[in-house]
């Protein structure tokens, strides 16, 4: 017996070790995570067919062999190399092994399980195969020899053993579905996230059912609560009625012609701006558009800063106009005033100087509003020579529009280069005190400041009256109800303005 147990083992080691059955095995179950209730039923069938205390639905590993149904016993796993179901599947070319008395077959004797608790005797197995690969096996066993076995038993159990294959693949490919699905509803939770973090809304409108649903930025942007699926027409009606037409035309034009629907819109809850990109995912049999997927993205934002910069090259288009008219006349006024060019050039140069500072103030705030404060320093700063100690202000809070921080910054210019050439600014001795305070006046807002100078030269009034002077008076035309009054007395310069805000 023993010359004929080496070429048994051979056999046995090369099935255990055959790459494409492992492969299959490895496909089929990737991990063994213990009995499965699915096939205890195979197992009892088996074990009713033949009359035998116990049954198997096992897989046969390299190195174990795990039994996926057990009936009669409390293993779940044994050795491969000393496994009837190895020697099955080595020798019988596919098909069933009946063993009537494992002592009496040479390839069994010698077995651990049949010269020693549980001594099995009798045993009957049908392979497992899938993909074309024997995986395991279905198989029943006896502590008894079993003489005779009807051959329609042995059908029925290679009949069980294929129902067993086939409930493997079964599962496995359940497994990777559910698998595939969880990765899906990964991405889709990531892509969600992601969606919601960059704030984008995503859509979905089902046409043949009517019914726009969407994620949450969706409902958000739409001023719409609560978040839940809509009838187009509600969704519709969610467009700001001066963007409506627009929109469903586009979005009509997408669905007849398959191309991609892209449009600006307002919503008519939120007022928040648009921009909608979509086309359709799905057509049905007959080739109409069943479902269209879309995406909305806030460009609120870009929108309104587009209109702030039409609206500041308007003003910037207004401003440049008035600028050039106002130099016209300064020009045609200070040329009146001198025939001298290094004169004409120091006046004019100096007015153009002052009209800079003011608009390079608004530029710096968008043409919006300063603060009386930035206005006199940047005007009175460079006529005086210690303007914290020379300068002395007591104000309200004050803030200019264009206009007004056009007119008063060349009033104050004036003024200071006036203090600077003959007045209190001239001596380190002298000092300008300025006040300005905001009344109200007939329910409007008015700005009353004095200018006034002490510790110049003495003041001569007469010949002070030039273009600067002419200039003071009327650089506040262009406001209405404002007006500058200056006064030459000995002591110093003293100038009234009343401006309205």
């Amino acid at each position: 017996m023993k010359d004929n147990v080496q070429p048994v083992e051979l056999e046995v080691a090369a099935v255990l070790d055959m790459p494409d059955r492992l492969a299959a095995l490895a496909v089929a179950m990737p991990t063994f995570t213990g009995p499965d209730p699915d096939f205890d039923d195979v197992a009892g069938l088996a074990a009713e067919l033949f009359s035998a205390p116990i049954a198997l639905v096992t897989l046969l590993g390299r190195k174990d062999q795990w039994f996926l149904a057990h009936q009669g016993t409390r293993e779940i796993r044994a050795p491969s190399e000393h496994s009837f179901c190895a020697r099955m599947i080595a020798q019988s070319a596919g098909e069933p092994m009946v063993v009537a008395d494992a002592l009496e077959d040479f390839r069994f004797a010698d077995l651990p399980s049949v010269t020693a608790e549980p001594r099995l005797r009798f045993y009957a197995g049908a392979p497992l195969v899938v993909d074309g690969q024997a995986i395991g096996t279905v198989c029943v066993f006896d502590v008894k020899p079993h003489n005779t076995v009807a051959p329609d038993l042995v059908l029925r159990l290679k009949q069980l053993a294929s129902l067993a294959a086939s409930l493997v693949k079964l599962k496995e490919e359940a497994r990777r579905r559910t698998l595939a699905a969880e990765v899906l509803s990964r991405d889709e939770k990531r892509h969600a996230l992601a969606l919601d973090a960059a704030n984008v809304a995503s859509w979905l409108w089902d046409v043949s059912a009517g019914v726009v649903s969407g994620n949450e930025p969706f409902y958000r942007m739409l001023g719409i609560a609560p978040a839940k699926p809509m009838s187009a027409r509600k969704f519709f009606t969610a467009v700001h009625p001066a963007d409506r037409k627009v929109t469903i035309d586009r979005l009509r034009s997408a669905l007849a012609t398959g191309k991609e629907y892209d449009g600006l819109f307002r919503a008519a809850k939120s007022g928040r701006w648009l921009l909608g990109r979509g086309r359709v995912h799905e057509w049905d049999a007959e080739g109409r558009p069943t479902v269209f997927l879309g995406i909305n993205v806030d460009v609120t934002d870009g929108q309104l800063a587009a209109e702030r910069t039409r609206l500041l090259l308007r003003e910037l288009n207004h401003r440049v106009k008035n600028t050039l008219a106002m130099l016209q006349s300064l020009a045609r006024q200070t040329l009146r005033q001198t025939s001298d060019p290094v004169e004409f050039m120091d006046s004019f140069a100096g007015r153009l100087q002052s009209l800079s500072e003011a608009h390079g103030l608004l530029s710096d705030h968008e043409w919006g509003v300063i603060h009386l404060k930035m206005l006199l320093q940047k005007q009175i700063a460079p006529y005086a020579m210690d303007y914290e100690g020379q300068i002395e202000i007591h104000k309200d809070e004050v803030e200019l529009g264009p206009d007004q921080a056009v007119g008063l910054g060349l009033v104050l210019h004036e003024l200071a280069t006036n203090a600077r050439k003959y007045g209190a600014l001239s001596v380190r001795s002298g000092k300008v005190v300025i006040t300005a305070r905001v009344l109200n006046e007939e329910d409007q807002r008015v700005l009353n400041m004095t200018w006034h100078e002490v510790g110049g030269p003495p003041v001569d009034p007469v010949g002070r009256r030039g273009f600067g002077s002419v200039l003071i008076e009327r650089s506040l035309d262009k406001i209405l109800g404002s007006s500058v009054h200056v006064e030459y007395l000995p002591k110093g310069v003293t100038a009234v303005i009343r401006m309205p805000l």
